[in-house]
């Protein structure tokens, strides 16, 4: 099956069309608005033709444990998720619509970030809030980064020769998430009812003393709207900073002897570090200790600022395997738990799980001729 798979960023779309579980073209546009993506998604369409199906990234899916046929009925409940997501659902949103209109006949198929959490276990996923707030079970920790985890732990199982390793997977891009991994299963994780939880962020905070947010809303200097906006635009490595965030940016003021960058830098690493850790204790054993995301796989020296970090839980890297590229472990041979650096693969797994879902479809899906070039 050749499966386009779209997945909407903040900043970007990446697009790559998958070929039994294989990548045979990718490619990434400049996207942050639907006027943007629609763009990019048009030539994607042009360059590669009709696919016989479509699978598009959402952050956010609610509880749905696996992917979905995307109709109207559905987009409509995904979008009132947005305001969960806020950085990514709308964009998410606007794509599945934008290739439901081009390809009329061609299923579309969302995959969540979400649906890897799904069955995190009753004292992971439940808040310490009211009962009559927490009683139907919406208020509760989804979180994220799914797709990349699901792909790390099956990524890990092969270059560990082991099935199903305990692990902790920690995604390090713009966004970053802990993920503590038993059985294939998410059974902790560092991000909750939205993306803004965990660890620092490049321009998120991480988890916050809910009092400080109460005590700058009881000012009445800052409205929700804009409370909102700081939060999820204006804090985590851009708010220390005061810079776009980006751990590169950051990095190098550090280097150039910005106080301001190296304070931040510590602060991101530590958290980072603590969030391991909390992910490591609801393990009954570690085998390995992934990082993956585009800062992990991009930026070795720091990288190796937080494994110096994690000596209390045994982890050592190897400065020449941590300076090399593409998947790898970066510790010694033998020791445990191990460290490894994946590339993250978020369209294999999109595409996978797009084609488990028409897979299970009755009559079977019937193929569009490649080379085809979109109606209207």
């Amino acid at each position: 099956m050749r499966i386009l798979t779209l997945n909407p960023g903040s900043s970007s779309l990446k697009a790559a069309v998958v070929v039994d579980d294989k990548a045979v073209a990718t490619r990434t546009w400049p996207a942050s608005d639907a006027r943007a993506d629609e763009r990019a998604v048009a030539e994607a369409l042009t360059e590669w033709g009709n696919p016989d199906a479509v699978a598009v990234r959402f952050v956010h899916g609610g509880s749905r444990p696996g992917p979905a046929l995307l109709d109207e009925h559905v987009l409509d409940e995904l979008d009132r998720l947005a305001p969960l997501a806020p950085l990514h659902q709308p964009l998410s949103i606007d794509v599945a619509r934008l290739v439901t209109r081009l390809l009329p006949g061609i299923p579309v198929v969302g995959c969540f970030d979400t649906s890897f959490h799904s069955r995190l276990p009753e004292a992971a996923a439940r808040y310490a809030l009211p009962r009559a707030w927490t009683s139907q079970h919406r208020l509760r920790r989804y979180g994220f980064h799914g797709l990349s985890c699901s792909y790390a732990a099956r990524r890990a199982a092969e270059l560990l020769g082991r099935k199903d390793p305990h692990l902790v997977c920690a995604h390090i891009g713009s966004g970053v998430s802990v993920t503590a991994i038993s059985d294939g299963a998410s059974v902790d994780t560092s991000m909750g009812f939205t993306p803004l939880d965990g660890a620092v962020m490049a321009t998120r905070p991480g988890s916050v003393d809910p009092g400080v947010l109460l005590h700058v809303l009881a000012t009445g200097e800052i409205t929700l709207a804009e409370l909102a906006d700081a939060l999820y635009h204006r804090s985590g490595l851009a708010g220390m900073t005061a810079t776009d965030g980006d751990v590169r940016t950051v990095l190098t003021r550090r280097a150039a002897g910005d106080r301001a960058a190296r304070d931040a830098i510590s602060v991101y690493a530590h958290r980072l570090r603590r969030e391991i850790g909390a992910a490591a204790m609801s393990l009954d054993r570690l085998d390995a200790v992934v990082f993956t995301g585009g800062v992990a796989e991009h930026q070795p020296d720091l990288l190796g600022e937080i494994v110096d970090g994690c000596g209390m839980l045994g982890l050592r890297a190897d400065p020449a395997r941590l300076a090399r590229s593409g998947d790898r472990r970066i510790s010694h041979d033998g020791a445990t738990p191990a460290l490894l650096v994946l590339a993250a693969r978020e369209d294999l797994e999109i595409a996978r799980a797009a084609e488990r879902k028409l897979s299970s479809r009755h009559p079977p899906l019937s193929r569009v001729r490649p080379g085809t070039r979109p109606a209207g």
